[in-house]
């Protein structure tokens, strides 16, 4: 925090008044201009530790995961003093502790909240995905739904997102531990994306299955840790971001049984400089669509679909952590065509949504974190 600037002696009424009208005012809007836009950054809620995840419930309340294992509530647009009530243990070290969470899209039928967290046990921690109902102010019934085979005593490389196809499948990425080489056996969840029913069980036409020596969750593998997945809005195929080394972050879609390349082939090295491969590329393995050196740190990822943007529809948006801004990629296909830096210098970016009201959410990720809604300004192009 910056140091106070002295200030001369009034009295204590004088002292007072102001701050308690400062503390009931909304705070200022940030006003910024973009290529396509000006717009408005409109801070919704702060005060959360390292905030992870968001999902928006019907009436416009939202449900926020804070890394160190709380669900926070959203209501009337006031973050709740009180954590909600049923969130499951987590090992939160390094990286680890509570991540990502997604409503069911039939949750206005069942209620049904997934979770994804670092799991403890015996052998260290893994990435978990649970499900809970929501009954209005608490989690209730919470039950792992699938634990990976992903134990590591670090805390480091755990994914994880959530998302849900079109047909009601549920992906999870799980990050490789900062182990490398799990990632291209089969025979682990380590640096894959998984693939399930929503109540867990294993698809019968997942790419592994029936397999020997494979584990039939496995929609994908090669990954290193992926922290940003979303659906195209036009294929309906899965993609996802992924964090490089020093270098080599990448954007990927994400097609049944493909190879990834992670870590033997990469376009980064690793922290300490070394080479982790002398390839970028081999046979049998993906190129990314979109690969960044040096390194954003990419975490979250959206296509636009709203109303409140034309023109950012179908445009993708990820979080830059390392980079501090909103990095905003225009596709043509697959192929990357231009990109656009919002908001340098603002915060790390760990989360990026669409809401149902059209507007871009932002999670920054900080132990005074806070909810950012970016809203088109008066008088924007």
């Amino acid at each position: 925090m910056p140091t106070p600037r002295h200030r001369p002696r009034r009295t204590l009424v004088a002292i007072l008044v102001p701050l308690a009208a400062a503390a009931c005012a909304p705070a200022a809007a940030q006003v910024v201009d973009s290529e396509e836009y000006r717009f408005r950054v409109v801070t919704v809620a702060r005060g959360l530790e390292h905030p992870w995840g968001i999902a928006f419930l019907p009436g416009g309340d939202m449900l926020v995961t804070e890394r160190e294992g709380r669900v926070r509530l959203i209501r009337g647009g006031a973050l709740q003093a009180a954590p909600v009530a049923g969130a499951p243990e987590v090992a939160a070290r390094g990286q680890g502790g509570l991540l990502d969470i997604e409503l069911h899209p039939r949750f206005a039928e069942n209620r049904f909240v997934y979770l994804t967290y670092s799991k403890p046990g015996a052998q260290g921690a893994t990435t978990a995905l649970a499900r809970a109902r929501w009954d209005g102010t608490r989690l209730t019934d919470l039950q792992d739904l699938f634990v990976a085979d992903a134990w590591r005593r670090t805390g480091a490389h755990f994914g994880s997102r959530i998302v849900f196809d079109r047909g009601g499948m549920v992906y999870v990425s799980v990050g490789e531990g900062n182990l490398k080489q799990p990632a291209q056996a089969l025979d682990n969840h380590f640096g894959k994306v998984v693939r399930l029913h929503d109540d867990g069980r294993v698809p019968r036409d997942n790419p592994f299955v029936g397999r020997a020596g494979a584990k039939p969750e496995i929609w994908s593998y090669g990954h290193r840790n992926p922290q940003g997945m979303a659906l195209h809005p036009t294929t309906g195929e899965l993609w996802a971001n992924e964090h490089g080394a020093r270098g080599g972050d990448e954007i990927n879609r994400v097609l049944p049984g493909r190879n990834y390349g992670w870590p033997a082939i990469t376009h980064g090295v690793d922290y300490s400089g070394a080479r982790i491969s002398p390839d970028t590329a081999l046979p049998g393995m993906e190129q990314p669509r979109l690969h960044w050196t040096p390194s954003i740190a990419p975490s979250g990822l959206a296509f636009y679909t709203g109303d409140k943007f034309p023109r950012w529809r179908g445009h993708t948006f990820t979080g830059a952590m390392a980079g501090e801004h909103l990095r905003r990629v225009v596709f043509e296909g697959d192929r990357p065509t231009h990109q656009e830096r919002l908001l340098r210098g603002r915060a790390r970016i760990r989360a990026v949504k669409v809401g149902p009201d059209g507007f871009l959410y932002l999670l920054t990720d900080a132990s005074d974190g806070a909810v950012l809604r970016l809203e088109p300004a008066e008088g924007g192009r």
